[in-house]
């Protein structure tokens, strides 16, 4: 008889591995899409909240909100044994080095359509890697 269900995700990737009677834990695991360079777009649950737990790695958790359609961003850098929420209704994306992973908490199935996106500009792109970059580099700076 096994009690204790475990679950391991290795692969790159988003991974709902454990879907119940109303939520879901899922594992996001490092893939180039997260990269800072790579980040295009923001996105948003109109459904659920989505909670985040850094599991390892360096990860910039990103919030916006929409004023006159232009975002405006909150950054900041995951710290491990940390519970972050980003609230239903929240414009949000998440920038991650290599190695890096994250366990997510939301409404079951949010991952098969409770999603929009909003693409940014050239220019926003630019701002936004910046943020992280910037964030990124005090942890550097504290490294040492």
């Amino acid at each position: 008889m096994e009690l204790i269900e475990k679950y391991n995700v290795k692969h790159a990737g988003y991974h709902p591995f454990l879907i119940r009677d109303g939520w879901q834990v899922a594992q996001l695991n490092y893939m180039a899409d997260q990269e800072i360079r790579n980040i295009r777009k923001l996105d948003i649950h109109h459904l659920t909240d989505e909670v985040f737990v850094l599991l390892k790695g360096k990860v910039v958790l990103i919030g916006a909100v929409l004023e006159n359609s232009v975002p405006k961003f909150e950054v900041e850098l995951m710290k491990p044994n940390l519970t972050y929420n980003i609230p239903m209704g929240t414009w949000h994306n998440i920038a991650m080095t290599k190695g890096s992973e994250v366990l997510i908490i939301e409404k079951s199935n949010t991952h098969l359509g409770d999603f929009e996106f909003f693409p940014l500009t050239y220019k926003k792109m630019v701002e936004l890697y910046n943020m992280v970059e910037m964030v990124l580099d005090e942890t550097k700076v504290n490294d040492i």
